[in-house]
């Protein structure tokens, strides 16, 4: 409804400003992983994963691009898309805290699945209003008028 509408460009400016809450994490995190992809290889190959390697280059490369084009609003809704994808898979191989006997780290992992829930629901909204104005994808909207 129009009267539910946040006044002027404070819509815009709070859209921007989720966006960047969403995204930023992973361009950290994923940077973090392109750099120490061995390290990152093993971890997955710990937990099980064939073709470690393979998948960890891919994980990374995923968490940082996706991230990026969060971040900048660059293809909002695919980029969205993208990261429900990933975190999915993430949470699912990482932070199965139904499998932990000691009630310090099933509590750690089943905090650490809840928060992959709640970005779950942040890029859900992200996908059904889009980037917004203050993004890639308004910027080239705005050009083809």
């Amino acid at each position: 409804m129009e009267g539910d509408r946040l006044p002027g460009n404070t819509e815009e400016a709070i859209l921007l400003a989720g966006r960047l809450a969403l995204g930023v994490i992973f361009v950290k995190s994923g940077f973090q992983k392109l750099l120490g992809l061995g390290a990152f290889a093993a971890s997955l190959a710990n937990r099980g994963i064939p073709a470690s390697g393979t998948w960890a280059l891919v994980g990374a490369t995923v968490e940082f691009v996706g991230g990026l084009m969060i971040v900048t609003g660059f293809r909002t809704r695919a980029a969205s898309l993208l990261m429900l994808l990933f975190l999915v898979v993430a949470t699912g191989i990482s932070h199965r805290f139904w499998d932990y006997a000691d009630a310090a780290a099933r509590r750690s992992q089943e905090s650490q699945f809840f928060k992959n829930l709640s970005m779950l629901g942040g890029y859900l909204l992200l996908f059904a209003v889009g980037g917004g104005r203050y993004s890639v994808d308004g910027w080239l909207r705005r050009r083809r008028r």
